[in-house]
């Protein structure tokens, strides 16, 4: 899976780099992040909201099921608000210390695990995860991840995310 997350493009730049991401991923899901209109103008697979943009029943009241729906969730409470909405999956966290989400408290390996033991969605634990911390989030049992940094910043993002991907479901 792949997500376009951009905070300070315009809209008419990130709809254009999302149209040329969405061109590069056909064969995995393309998720935008928060926007709707971005999302189905670039005929990607999903959108991820967070606490600032549209409800997950307004993004439905949109797109339908024509798009997955993800949503962001720190605790169990959360979580069961976002499925009991309509969320297809969530992300949860941080994981870990993060300098995108500096300002948010750590909820550790721990917490996404019962979040995840929570609900009947998929969860993806978020937050300065990478090759030093991946592990701790296999031994809670977690299997699904977003990373930015740990892949953006390899020389080679590819064989980054397969190491963190084995790393995941190797337990």
């Amino acid at each position: 899976m792949v997500q376009l997350r951009h905070k300070s493009l315009s809209r008419g730049e990130l709809l254009t780099l999302a149209r040329r991401l969405r061109d590069a991923t056909r064969d995995v899901l393309f998720i935008v992040n928060d926007h709707v209109d971005i999302a189905m103008l670039s005929d990607a697979d999903g959108v991820h909201l967070g606490a600032d943009d549209l409800s997950i029943e307004s993004a439905r009241g949109i797109a339908g099921h024509r798009l997955l729906i993800g949503a962001s969730a720190s605790t169990v409470e959360r979580a069961r608000q976002a499925v009991a909405e309509g969320a297809d999956y969530l992300g949860s966290g941080p994981a870990f210390a993060t300098p995108i989400k500096a300002q948010k408290q750590v909820i550790g390996p721990r917490g996404v695990a019962a979040i995840a033991q929570a609900v009947e969605v998929p969860v993806f634990a978020i937050g300065g995860v990478d090759e030093s911390n991946v592990g701790r989030l296999a031994l809670a049992g977690i299997r699904r991840a977003a990373v930015i940094r740990s892949v953006s910043d390899s020389p080679d993002p590819e064989q980054a995310a397969r190491r963190l991907r084995a790393m995941l479901t190797a337990r």
